[in-house]
């Protein structure tokens, strides 16, 4: 088995960077000089290709335009690394050809599983926090740090379902993760501001508990509510009180590497230009000054 990278890096002053799934150069254009990194979702810019997936040649050609001043790093959606019967493979096709055309510094996936007995959620479900969830992560976790010669980190995701019975803590089950892989860790400030309002998830006492060295990146984003639900849709500026926890985050996080600011592409005419532009500004100013 090839040696786990583990994440340990000197304290430096965090870049930014943002989404960004093709099909809008003048967009590209205008956030280019705003950032130093660029996150790629594979899932979102793929494909079939006589039923096979694959990356559409005009977003990598999107992409490779300003490969000489930013940096790129791939965040997947669809992986479903909790699923207990199986993962997506098709993903791995996917991060090969993006892994083929352009340096990544990391990538990353969800804590999560999308689909159930090979059927999709259309959603991400967080994983139950066991000793055999454990088991399962680990394992995996371990046939990506082989596969793929970069660092691997994990996100945590939204709570939509009620608190099930749990061997771990939140905190104390990401601990154990990287414990035993090595492997990086992304906070979502959002996620954890959703979670505080629609269940009472006491972040203090997550951050307290949580070991902070593997966090190497930091996602802020802003959603809507459904019914007092506050939903993890990348779609709004990011709110106050998620941007208060992200400066928490990045006092408490020694290693961390970048902070991203996520929208989806179906939200850019409800958010336009101007104001994703104005977002990425504010969040420099208020994480950098």
């Amino acid at each position: 088995m090839a040696s786990v990278i583990p994440v340990t890096f000197p304290r430096s002053r965090p870049a930014l960077a943002t989404t960004y799934e093709g099909d809008s150069q003048a967009l590209l254009e205008r956030i280019t000089p705003l950032v130093d990194y660029i996150e790629i979702s594979p899932d979102t810019i793929a494909t079939a290709v006589e039923g096979i997936p694959r990356l559409r040649t005009e977003v990598l050609q999107e992409y490779a335009s300003v490969a000489p001043r930013l940096k790129f790093v791939a965040h997947g959606v669809g992986l479903s690394i909790g699923s207990y019967d199986c993962w997506n493979e098709d993903y791995f096709r996917l991060l090969d050809e993006l892994f083929g055309k352009f340096d990544l510094e990391w990538h990353s996936e969800h804590l999560a599983c999308t689909t159930v007995d090979g059927e999709s959620l259309g959603t991400m479900l967080a994983m139950p926090r066991t000793e055999e969830a454990l088991d399962l992560i680990c394992e995996r976790l371990h046939r990506l740090q082989t596969r793929y010669p970069v660092p691997f980190l994990l996100e945590h995701v939204i709570r939509i379902l009620p608190e099930p019975t749990a061997e771990y803590s939140d905190a104390a089950f990401l601990n154990a993760i990287t414990a035993h892989t090595g492997c990086g860790l992304i906070l979502d400030a959002y996620n954890l501001d959703c979670d505080r309002h629609n269940f009472g998830f006491d972040v203090q006492a997550f951050f307290a508990e949580l070991d902070f060295a593997p966090v190497r990146e930091l996602h802020v984003a802003g959603g809507v509510q459904h019914k007092g639900f506050q939903l993890d849709v990348h779609s709004r500026p990011t709110p106050h009180s998620a941007l208060a926890l992200a400066l928490d985050i990045v006092a408490r996080a020694p290693n961390l590497r970048v902070v991203t600011y996520e929208f989806l592409k179906e939200a850019i005419s409800g958010l336009t230009h101007d104001g994703i532009c104005a977002e990425l500004v504010r969040i420099r100013e208020a994480i950098y000054d």
